[in-house]
């Protein structure tokens, strides 16, 4: 099932709506109190996503549900916002994107934050010059392996939080740092798997939890 879209706006209109509508959707899929917790902890991270990325920004959010063949429920959380930001929203992305990059990709939802800023400069012809956050470790960590294939119209063209857990857990210890981060994180703990889509002209959030039914 897919709930009704709710609109986040940068300023956090739309928060608590949001909120209730994971309520509702917990209820409708019958989640256990523990469970329905996890639900509304992921959801507020996701809704932070859009927490001054530029001003007067919005997103959509909304929550899809499917049984899978193992029996368990597949939960997603939904994050997207369209490319329509103006030259002055232009600027304050690209000066995020130099000045404060350090600042916000530390932490996995520093990190998550960043590659969501980062689908938000991708042209319409899914040309990106962010050369620095492209470069950096820890996003190729979680990029496809294959640069020729991420940066195609694959559908395997998002950064995925498991294989990036998957890389720091094999290159310990050498990664301590950032499997502490994986282990200090609501995301990190939480979420069976966060992909963030690489898309032409659109910034994409998806936060996968399985529950048992």
């Amino acid at each position: 099932m897919k709930t009704n879209t709710i609109n986040i706006r940068s300023d956090l209109n739309g928060r608590d709506a949001a909120m209730k509508e994971a309520e509702k959707f917990a209820a409708y899929n019958e989640l256990a109190s523990k469970e329905a917790m996890h639900l509304r902890l992921l959801t507020e991270e996701v809704v932070s996503m859009v927490h001054e990325i530029v001003n007067n920004f919005q997103g959509k959010l909304w929550f899809e549900s499917e049984e899978t063949g193992s029996g368990e429920l597949l939960c997603k959380i939904c994050l997207t916002a369209n490319k329509d930001v103006d030259i002055v929203q232009e600027k304050q992305l690209l000066s995020a994107s130099t000045s404060g990059k350090n600042i916000r990709a530390k932490g996995i939802m520093g990190k998550i934050r960043e590659m969501f800023r980062v689908s938000m400069q991708y042209s319409t012809d899914g040309v990106y010059d962010g050369v620095d956050t492209m470069a950096d470790s820890w996003y190729k960590m979680g990029a496809h392996p294959n640069s020729a294939l991420y940066n195609s119209a694959s559908q395997d063209n998002y950064w995925s939080l498991q294989r990036y857990r998957s890389n720091v857990q094999s290159d310990l210890p050498e990664h301590t740092v950032e499997w502490d981060e994986l282990e200090k994180s609501i995301l990190g703990k939480l979420a069976d798997e966060v992909k963030v889509g690489l898309l032409s002209g659109r910034a994409e959030v998806i936060v996968e939890k399985n529950f048992k039914k």
